[in-house]
């Protein structure tokens, strides 16, 4: 059974672009094929059944160890969701929050992030893979 939930609200929470220099930033623009996509998802429990979701990206040169010289991308998407059932069963709650959820949600912050990026000086940047939440869950579970 699928829990029934209802987005209330969604926004940026927090948002880190670092570029320390020009130089940096030459630097990134040149090795940006390089660098990789975390995400990392949480959730904690609020009042009349809500549940606020921290979907946070970041995107980052996992190469360069010279941290003088790092630029680094980091965003916090939060989601309030409202869930119907009482009580419900924690393994579904589980996959709604780090599966379907973000199925709906991802489009919406991968474009902010991309557009972000964009305006950050890397106005040709397409992210590499679409990440299937699926098979990430599935994963997880094993």
């Amino acid at each position: 059974m699928t829990i029934k939930y209802k987005i209330l609200l969604d926004y940026i929470k927090d948002l880190s672009v670092e570029t320390p220099n020009a130089e940096s930033l030459i630097n990134a623009r040149e090795y940006i094929s390089k660098y990789s996509l975390m995400i990392d998802i949480t959730s904690k429990a609020l009042k009349r059944k809500m549940i606020e979701v921290y979907t946070k990206l970041i995107y980052e040169d996992k190469i360069n160890k010279n941290k003088s010289k790092k630029t680094h991308f980091e965003m916090i998407y939060a989601t309030i969701i409202s869930i119907e059932e009482e009580k419900p069963n924690p393994k579904e709650l589980k996959k709604l929050i780090l599966c379907d959820l973000q199925i709906e949600i991802y489009p919406k912050i991968e474009k902010s992030f991309v557009e972000i990026l964009k305006l950050s000086g890397f106005s040709d940047l397409q992210l590499k893979s679409k990440i299937d939440f699926n098979k990430l869950y599935n994963k997880n579970l094993s």
